[in-house]
């Protein structure tokens, strides 16, 4: 069926105008395609094509690293902290003042509604970050003003001032030190946009098209968007690093679930991320495709609404978290790829606690503190679950119904709701809330903060609602403490809180699943589940 993309658009966008994008047309496999490019089978719709608006989502997972860069990133195999646009950086004694050397000849994106007329410098870093941080900023209130990641991670109270010294060379001032701050920096959330696409919108009253139509320095450029069908990219001619191999990648959203395996099945996608544990036995037996499993900085949980009621009772969600049989959920629902949480930190973290307090499965001790907390006849509960399936969580649903099983043999009855979307919004009257998080940089603060943090509440990303101001203070010193053992110690605390007070229940650590043909090779991934189709070719 062909679809209209001027008129999907003006749905998304809130009545945007296309000036002109290629091709209309639903997404079909053709041998121009299998030659010179993939198909990339997702799960979901982008938000917005820009970042910094968005909150773990397929912008900032899979779109975002294709057509912007950062000024630092983290290596795929080492997770270490390289150059990107930023090819050397300093900080000063007090360890509040970052300074970055910024790469030469970095040109951005030629597109259908922009021609930058100048290569990328230090004006485009400051007008990136001063949007987030400057309400005078002519952006900043443009797409209502909300920063989801920035704002959990409280980056207004982190990032004083960012200033261009020179047209290579920018500075950024801290309010004090902070020891994520180059991690921080490192996520797609941070990608640079041009000031001077910026500066052209201003002139013609059309600021919201910065992130509907969005001009990176990436490999990958935005050709063609049809809501809800699929996503063209197209190889960055004058990118500055090694060109994409791949001459154009279609990402096909128009399937979830088994729809997307079947496309997958049928040739007619080349790439499935994250598909369901249900799947894998399928996808292993099928003689041209391959599965690929490594490690993720993830982990899947169930939220408690520590202001209902019943849940403020730390005594019931401490038997809520003894009901779990976690080993019965890996091996039914994981496939016995993965393994079983008990901090909320994953093993492959610096600050995991190998011999932390790990939770018992204890359902007598469950239901005597049930009985304890004076529901001898029964509790009931409601959980939100979203249908989304995710490297933490490859199948919500039977993870849902096994936690169902779990709680009612301790008396606790669980109603669920089951919502297509992936989304926290429509969540205000449920007491649990199944979901999960995949980090974006190695620091143990990138799972602490933006899921527990007192300010993480005020921005409802800490979904629990859960403040606690000793569990804060450890953190915020953790931040601010250069000597790692010192802030190894501070994180063994936090958790230790955290095992006490039981604001969530952990699940699982997930691996992160790929499917793909087996002529598809380069295929890039770090354990933040970001993706990078930079290096993907297809070979005989």
């Amino acid at each position: 069926m062909k679809t209209d993309i001027l008129e999907k658009l003006k749905l998304l966008f809130l009545g945007a105008c296309v000036v002109t994008l290629s091709a209309c047309g639903e997404v079909n496999v053709s041998d121009q395609i299998k030659n010179d490019g993939f198909i990339f089978c997702g799960q979901g719709t982008p938000s917005s094509f820009n970042p910094q608006l968005v909150d773990n989502d397929l912008s900032a997972d899979a779109i975002g690293p294709q057509i912007f860069n950062t000024l630092v990133h983290f290596s795929n195999k080492e997770s270490r902290l390289e150059p990107m646009l930023a090819t050397h950086w300093s900080v000063d004694k007090t360890g509040t003042r970052y300074q970055f050397t910024l790469r030469k000849g970095v040109s951005f994106q030629t597109t259908n509604w922009f021609t930058p007329s100048r290569e990328f410098s230090a004006q485009d870093v400051v007008f990136t970050f001063k949007r987030v941080i400057d309400s005078r900023h002519p952006f900043h209130y443009v797409g209502g003003g909300h920063y989801p990641w920035f704002d959990a991670i409280e980056f207004t109270r982190i990032l004083k001032d960012v200033r261009a010294i020179g047209e290579h060379t920018v500075v950024f001032e801290l309010y004090k030190p902070d020891n994520t701050f180059l991690s921080n920096l490192s996520t797609s959330y941070a990608s640079i946009q041009s000031s001077e696409y910026g500066a052209s919108l201003v002139a013609i009253d059309q600021k919201q098209r910065l992130d509907q139509y969005p001009v990176g320095t990436g490999p990958f450029y935005l050709d063609q968007y049809s809501v809800n069908d699929f996503i063209r990219l197209r190889r960055n001619p004058n990118f500055w690093g090694t060109p994409a191999k791949m001459k154009q990648v279609v990402l096909d959203v128009t399937s979830r679930g088994t729809g997307t395996l079947a496309k997958l099945l049928r040739g007619e996608c080349d790439v499935l991320f994250s598909p369901r544990s249900s799947q894998i036995p399928t996808i292993q037996a099928h003689p041209d495709l391959t599965l690929q499993a490594s490690p993720s900085m993830n982990v899947s949980f169930v939220a408690l609404r520590t202001l209902n009621p019943a849940l403020s009772d730390k005594r019931v969600r401490k038997a809520l978290n003894l009901a779990i049989n976690r080993n019965a959920i890996i091996d039914s629902v994981y496939y016995g790829y993965g393994s079983a949480a008990y901090s909320v930190l994953p093993p492959e973290s610096w600050a995991y606690q190998q011999n932390s307090s790990q939770v018992r499965y204890d359902r007598n001790y469950a239901r005597a503190l049930i009985r304890e907390a004076g529901y001898s006849d029964g509790l009931k509960l409601s959980m939100w679950v979203s249908l989304e399936p995710t490297p933490y969580n490859p199948s919500p649903r039977k993870v849902a119904e096994l936690l169902q099983a779990d709680f009612a043999d301790i008396g606790v009855k669980l109603d669920i709701y089951l919502d297509e979307r992936s989304t926290y919004r429509s969540l205000a009257d449920a007491d649990l809330i199944l979901t999960g998080w995949s980090a974006d940089t190695s620091d143990p603060d990138n799972f602490f903060r933006p899921l527990l943090s007192c300010s993480a509440d005020r921005t409802r990303i800490n979904i629990a609602s859960w403040c606690n101001s000793e569990f804060d203070s450890l953190i915020n010193l953790a931040k601010e403490t250069a000597e790692r053992r010192y802030r190894l110690n501070l994180y063994h605390q936090a958790q230790y809180l955290l095992d006490d007070e039981v604001p969530i229940l952990p699940i699982a650590h997930g691996m992160q699943f790929r499917a793909k043909h087996k002529s598809l090779k380069g295929f890039d991934a770090n354990l933040f589940s970001t993706l990078s189709f930079e290096n993907v070719e297809r070979k005989k």
